[in-house]
């Protein structure tokens, strides 16, 4: 009848040199592919291209809106101050297809907005669209 455990190596390491020597190749393979990331990380000096939304770029857009309002709750349609009685007449005609454009001060307050906007919906704007800026 065989033996179900093969008997004991004779080649005169305890199993903890065996485990040891089984252990080697996978150490060099992990430090070989940890010294390949590290060279081919640093291949080159160029600077990354600007991307789209960067400080830089937006420094140098201003938003494209039909109304802009202060956070002192003052109303601006292309840079020049509107009372509540001249809104309206110089803001463009409501239009179905395309939505009012707001640009608001991030410190305004919902009250000076919702005033705003009640004006807006009794000279017929059904549809505002409110731009907002990312966080820096």
């Amino acid at each position: 009848m065989t033996d179900l455990v093969p008997p004991p190596s004779t080649s005169g390491k305890g199993l903890l040199e065996r485990v040891e020597d089984a252990l080697l190749p996978l150490i060099n393979l992990v430090f070989l592919l940890l010294m390949f990331f590290i060279v081919a990380g640093q291949l080159t000096n160029e600077p990354l291209p600007e991307l789209p939304g960067t400080e830089t770029t937006r420094e140098q857009q201003s938003p494209e809106a039909d109304l802009m309002v202060r956070a002192d709750g003052q109303w601006l349609v292309e840079g020049s101050p509107q009372n509540r009685d001249r809104l309206l007449s110089v803001l463009p005609a409501p239009d179905a297809t395309q939505p009012l454009k707001i640009a608001a001060d991030q410190s305004l307050t919902m009250a000076d907005l919702e005033e705003l906007l009640r004006v807006l919906e009794r000279g017929g704007y059904s549809d505002v669209l409110l731009l907002t800026e990312p966080q820096a």
